[in-house]
């Protein structure tokens, strides 16, 4: 089994693929019995596996994406999206009753909020083809939730020879899973925000949550919004604050911090380059509306 960066230049995005529909433009967020107008709506391919993939790709890293996907009329609205955003799509399992995931996300005040609802389960019937797939170095899990159904996930690219990075995702009903922990064994980057991190150790300081999480993971890059990210990797912290920019939407700008960071270790890049091209990509992300919008003047 291998904990430093893989040769093989491939990553495998494994995670529901979901169909986002982002209202921007809000005086504020719904409350029951009222209703609330959105002065702008985009219908966009989301989910952290996706988003993740595509700003690999973008950066010039072969991406595949590892999803099902359905074929209903709604998977054939975002079909055309997904094949412009330059992936692999060799191992998308397509399946009439595989989605995609609905996700109503509203943007107010440089923040946002999800209303989802579950479609199907995760695991791909090319799950493992893909992982015996000679071009795959890594494999990047894009939601706890996954990982919860695919309990052999990192083990079964372990025995591989895949490197495996995890993004929790926030979940209300698993991320305080007792047996996170356990269940995340073996995962060599674990890429948190501090929401998350916050549940997962109790702590709300951010160097405090990350020395906790140094303890179940080799490398930790630890997001925090605004405030820039801290590393722990190489038994170093390292800390780079955001630059100032114009923020139009934040939705999936911690899935593009991944890929920037990913990209950089991948390469034998050390801590202060992997964070630095981390929060480049995040800080790019959030100048545009939806996961995958600033690509598109990339």
């Amino acid at each position: 089994m291998r904990s430093s960066p893989s040769k093989a230049r491939a990553v495998l995005s494994l995670g529901r693929i979901y169909c986002d529909l982002v209202f921007r433009g809000l005086d504020g967020m719904p409350q029951l019995g009222r209703e609330l107008f959105a002065r702008e709506f985009a219908m966009t391919p989301g989910g952290g596996a996706l988003i993740t993939a595509a700003h690999l790709a973008a950066r010039g890293r072969p991406s595949a994406l590892l999803a099902r996907f359905g074929t209903d009329s709604l998977s054939a609205a975002l079909a055309g999206e997904i094949e412009a955003l330059g992936l692999d799509l060799q191992f998308l399992d397509r399946h009439e009753t595989a989605g995609p995931q609905l996700t109503v996300v509203m943007v107010n005040d440089n923040d946002r909020a999800f209303l989802s609802r579950r479609a199907g389960h995760a695991r791909p019937a090319s799950f493992e083809r893909a992982l015996a797939w000679p071009e795959a170095g890594h494999l990047h899990i894009a939601e706890y939730a996954t990982l919860h159904e695919m309990r052999d996930a990192i083990s079964a690219a372990k025995a591989n020879g895949l490197t495996v990075s995890l993004d929790p995702s926030w979940d209300d009903e698993l991320i305080r899973d007792p047996m996170f922990f356990e269940r995340t064994a073996g995962t060599d980057i674990f890429m948190p925000n501090m929401e998350e991190a916050h549940a997962l150790t109790g702590a709300s300081d951010p160097e405090a949550a990350l020395a906790i999480l140094a303890r179940h993971f080799p490398v930790v890059a630890l997001k925090c919004g605004a405030d820039g990210a801290l590393l722990a990797m190489d038994g170093t912290i390292t800390a780079r604050p955001s630059p100032k920019v114009d923020v139009v939407d934040t939705t999936g700008a911690g899935d593009a911090f991944n890929a920037g960071f990913l990209d950089a270790w991948l390469d034998g890049a050390g801590p202060d380059q992997c964070l630095t091209a981390a929060i480049g990509a995040g800080s790019r992300s959030v100048q545009a509306s939806g996961g995958t919008g600033s690509l598109a003047s990339a």
